[in-house]
């Protein structure tokens, strides 16, 4: 497992900045999130021989996920990267032929967005569990979870759209979006649909 993804940080840290358009601190500690992550669950090669095998959940929707999509090629759209926005800098890589999978998280106290740009940190040589809370964990995944063709589609009760994947909420005896099921959506509709 010697490979670029175990070391030459400096040419990933580039590779992961001309993705996302810039290089800041968080491309710099996604770029070291990667390289653990990988290494914890053992995938050598992400974008290559190993691609098939690698699903990644990130918890934040800022410049670390751009980092970890450019160095693992991993993307909602082809299912290999989900989603979960809590607003925190974390991602859980899963190696999904073993099931082995890993929990990176910035250490609680780290500002890894440092306002100041001539602060700049040393993510090159900052020891792991410095960085780091590394943590083993198990992610069930269903088989709609998996990248490939959507496995089913049934059509909400309420507003008759198409869900995929077994989104769907069964309630009192009809088959909702989540949506429909909380009342409530991420935009407010200013025009009536025809």
């Amino acid at each position: 497992m010697d490979n670029r993804y175990f070391g030459e940080y400096e040419q990933l840290v580039a590779e992961a900045g001309k993705f996302h358009g810039d290089i800041c601190h968080g491309i710099s500690i996604g770029t070291r999130m990667t390289m653990s992550g990988l290494k914890r669950i053992g995938i050598a090669d992400p974008k290559g021989a190993d691609r098939k095998k690698l699903m990644v959940f990130v918890e934040i929707d800022r410049c670390t996920t751009d980092a970890i999509m450019a160095l693992t090629g991993c993307r909602p759209g082809k299912r290999t990267m989900k989603i979960r926005d809590y607003g925190k800098m974390a991602a859980t890589f899963i190696n999904i032929e073993t099931g082995k999978a890993a929990r990176v998280a910035i250490r609680p106290g780290r500002k890894p967005a440092e306002a100041d740009a001539e602060k700049k940190p040393d993510y090159a040589n900052a020891a792991e569990e410095e960085l780091f809370s590394i943590t083993e964990v198990e992610v069930p995944l269903r088989p709609e979870d998996m990248p490939g063709k959507p496995l089913r589609r049934v059509p909400c009760s309420r507003c008759g759209e198409n869900i995929m994947d077994g989104r769907e909420i069964e309630h009192q005896g009809a088959t909702l979006c989540i949506p429909c099921f909380q009342k409530q959506d991420y935009y407010k509709s200013v025009t009536k649909n025809s």
